[in-house]
């Protein structure tokens, strides 16, 4: 099935936050934010930005007519800044015009007096301070402390990997309108409308039933609006309530970098032990989180990566210990792959540097660790593992034998040019972690004319969720998937729902709607049975008709709707889903928090010019465990685009705080993202065909966040190629490898000896070849 929104995208016709049209009478707002990451605000002047032609309104902190306040996990955020700033970009005021020009404008007309404090944008810092936002956790499995004595090679060393920039398509926005008996009409550009609707809730005074968040699609998140949409439409929703006029924020590209959260950055302290035949008998790892100013999400991605930190291996001795630790960047937020893709890399220069100082191919080590069913994470839940599958059909169907032999006769001819390649495994959780987000409803309506309305709590940002929704209600309604129309998302219409997040979107709601529908089925068979004077047991529906038993009878769905509808039975449902069997004792760190497990391998293969330091992606070939996936192409599409992210974050994108805390890659022309001259020259997928059983929707597995680790690969191929050219570079586990370090690492004279290449000698070669 094609996804329902390409027509409309590919002719421009798909609604976004700037498409809907504007109320007579709108206002435009534009956020004043802090020019220093920390300090006391001794004065603020207002009075020549007030005066501004256009300018209607200021509002500060003052103005809040609730709680200023939109810390969800931690109260710890104001809305608008009251007496300290905390980072760069922080609102202090907002402003209300009549035209979006002449808010901006008036933001240069703000002066402010701030008395500087010590700003900390190093995480270990922050830590050594005392500065954490929640309580250091640990992860614990055997013990660690007498498992060392088992060990035949020990190593240790640090692990680091900076943050990334979300660059979803669509920046940031809302557009709030106030309705009658101070009711507020939001349109947001969020993955999480009820964590909108309880935002403005408290920031406002008003009760939650007054906030209608309406979401219709947004043009990219990947985590950066499941909690920081929250800032954007509380202040439109404020200045709406107040002024009692519609009003409309849409950050510019540059303000959208600089004032929202990245994904995470890391340092991490790891050490691992090995026994004589390659298998990891113990690991310590400590994670070093960078929070940025607030909690925003970042205990919660923290804990998932105490739950990523053996990837896919099985270690029978673990201890995980992880920091979220406050430093005076933006708030750090949620990021496909949610803390994730942080710890795998972790344990992964782990098995690098272990393999390095043995001589060994790090895949060896790799395949001796794979884990098995039976085999327990460090947060007690047992695998159910496709992890040898996924690496075997790998190394196998890509013929990994041969692209190592290719590799190695490329590099011996070849002076200039190395190739590197890396196996990749992952395996990744999927449920939210705070098992009560695990739930879901969906509203299923069958109109008399047999045409049928779906609302869930799914937002669709690019993933395709929609026409999953399409396709499981058409399945189970056994119709036409023309004849299914989705609603867009609405708190009014479906409540208290969890963020379009965590990968887990298209298992809970489309569970939810196939609920819905098959106990619209189950009324329309009885009605079926009555009418046709058979037992409810032979009747069913196929492809639009009624069947009794194998025989098509003469009613088709339009005929049995109606007949129902005659009889006075519903035809509509609103479904409950809740996902089985999950639980977890943060207490005791132990459960079992994730409703199943996706794995994968890929196979990653790059060459670099060692003159330049440049480097391309020939190929990332990867086997997926997809379940029984039920869009294939939507899947495919996911995997390529997951690759693609988890790459950039890997090699080229690099953001980059002064020790000031300013963002200098603040603009594209700074901020380099993966595009069509950088990708892989080769993307292969194969999926992994598989009868174990699971709790996806059609037993079709989740694809949002898992691909985005196959990208790790490309870091570690990298540096498989640089060693080839200088065996004698020592290469800290810093990520991303951006050009600049390839080139850097190619030259490293930090170890002396005939082996290290100079400048001369590559020129030299390159003039040869």
């Amino acid at each position: 099935m094609k996804n329902i929104d390409s027509r409309t995208h590919v002719r421009g016709e798909s609604i976004y936050l700037d498409d809907i049209p504007e109320v007579r009478g709108t206002l435009f707002g534009a956020a004043f934010g802090s020019p220093v990451a920390h300090g006391i605000i001794r004065h603020l002047d207002l009075t020549a930005a007030e005066a501004m032609p256009g300018v209607v309104r200021i509002l500060t902190y003052k103005d809040v007519t609730g709680e200023n306040q939109i810390g969800g996990i931690v109260p710890d955020e104001p809305l608008l800044a009251e007496h300290h700033v905390h980072y760069c970009g922080m609102p202090i005021a907002f402003i209300l015009a009549e035209t979006d020009d002449a808010a901006r404008a008036a933001i240069k007309k703000i002066t402010v007096n701030i008395d500087p404090l010590p700003v900390i944008t190093d995480p270990r810092d922050a830590q050594a301070l005392g500065h954490l936002i929640v309580r250091p956790r640990t992860f614990r499995l055997g013990d660690t402390a007498t498992a060392w004595e088992q060990c035949a090679y020990i190593f240790d060393g640090v692990a680091d990997t900076k943050g990334q920039e979300h660059l979803y398509i669509e920046t940031q926005g809302a557009y709030a309108i106030p309705q009658e008996n101070d009711g507020i009409k939001l349109y947001s550009s969020t993955q999480g409308p009820t964590a909108v609707q309880r935002a403005v809730a408290r920031s406002s005074g008003l009760p939650m039933h007054q906030i209608d968040v309406d979401v219709t699609r947004l043009g990219g998140g990947f985590g950066g609006k499941e909690d920081q949409a929250n800032m954007w439409a509380a202040l439109c929703a404020l200045a709406a309530h107040v002024l009692k006029k519609p009003v409309k924020y849409a950050l510019n590209r540059m303000e959208d970098m600089a004032m929202t959260g990245k994904r995470h950055p890391y340092s991490s302290d790891f050490k691992i032990g090995l026994d004589e035949n390659l298998k990891i008998i113990a690991y310590e790892a400590t994670f070093y989180q960078n929070a940025g100013a607030a909690a925003d999400l970042s205990p919660a991605v923290m804990e998932r990566t105490l739950f990523h930190c053996t990837n896919t291996y099985f270690v029978p001795n673990v201890t995980a210990t992880a920091y979220c630790c406050r430093t005076n960047l933006p708030p750090n937020t949620a990021f496909r792959g949610f803390g994730g893709p942080q710890g795998m890399f972790v344990i992964e220069a782990a098995i690098a540097k272990a393999a390095e100082a043995l001589g060994v191919d790090a895949a060896v080590i790799q395949a001796e660790n794979l884990n098995k069913t039976g085999d327990e994470f460090p947060y007690g839940q047992k695998a159910e593992s496709e992890a040898h599958a996924c690496w075997d059909k790998a190394v196998t169907l890509y013929e990994i034998d041969t692209i190592r032999s290719k590799t190695a006769s490329f590099n011996t001819v070849n002076l200039v040019y190395k190739k590197g390649i890396a196996l990749m495994p992952v395996c990744f959780g999927i449920s939210f972690t705070n098992t009560r987000m695990n739930q879901a409803r969906a509203l299923v309506h069958v109109y008399t004319d047999g045409s049928v309305g779906v609302s869930t709590g799914a937002v669709e940002m690019g993933q395709g969720v929609n026409t999953k929704m399409v396709q499981v209600a058409a399945q189970v309604l056994s119709i036409q998937t023309e004849r299914i129309k989705l609603l867009s998302t609405s708190t009014y219409r479906i409540a208290n729902t969890s963020p379009s997040a965590a990968s887990a979107t298209a298992d809970l709601n489309g569970r939810a709607v196939q609920i819905a529908c098959t106990d619209i089925v189950n009324r329309l068979r009885a009605v079926a049975a009555d009418e046709l004077q058979v037992d409810i047991d032979g009747i069913s529906l196929k492809d639009e008709w009624v069947y009794v038993g194998d025989q098509q009878t003469d009613w088709d769905w339009k005929r049995l709707v109606m007949a129902a509808f005659a009889k006075r039975v519903s035809l509509s449902e609103h479904a409950h889903y809740a996902t089985p069997e999950i639980h977890y004792d943060a207490a005791k760190e132990k459960g079992h928090p994730f409703a199943y497990h996706v794995y994968g391998t890929a196979i990653v293969e790059v060459t670099v010019d060692c003159l330049r330091g440049t480097y391309e992606l020939d190929a990332v070939k990867v086997v997926h465990d997809f379940g029984a996936s039920m869009n294939p192409l939507i899947d495919r599409g996911q995997i390529e685009g997951g690759i693609v992210q988890g790459v950039g974050w890997m090699t080229m994108e690099e953001v980059v705080f002064d020790k000031a805390g300013r963002l200098r890659s603040n603009a594209l022309s700074t901020y380099k993202v993966p595009d069509i001259y950088s990708v892989p020259k080769e993307i292969a997928i194969d999926f992994l065909q598989t009868q174990q059983d699971n709790l996806a929707i059609f037993r079709s597995k989740a694809v949002g966040e898992p691909p985005l680790m196959y990208g790790i690969g490309a870091y570690f191929a990298l540096r498989n190629a640089i060693l080839a050219f200088n065996p004698a570079a020592i290469i800290p586990f810093d990520a991303p490898m951006t050009p600049e370090k390839v080139l850097l690492a190619l030259y490293d004279r930090s170890v002396k000896g005939d082996t290290v290449p100079n400048e001369q000698t590559a020129i030299t070669l390159g003039v040869k070849s």
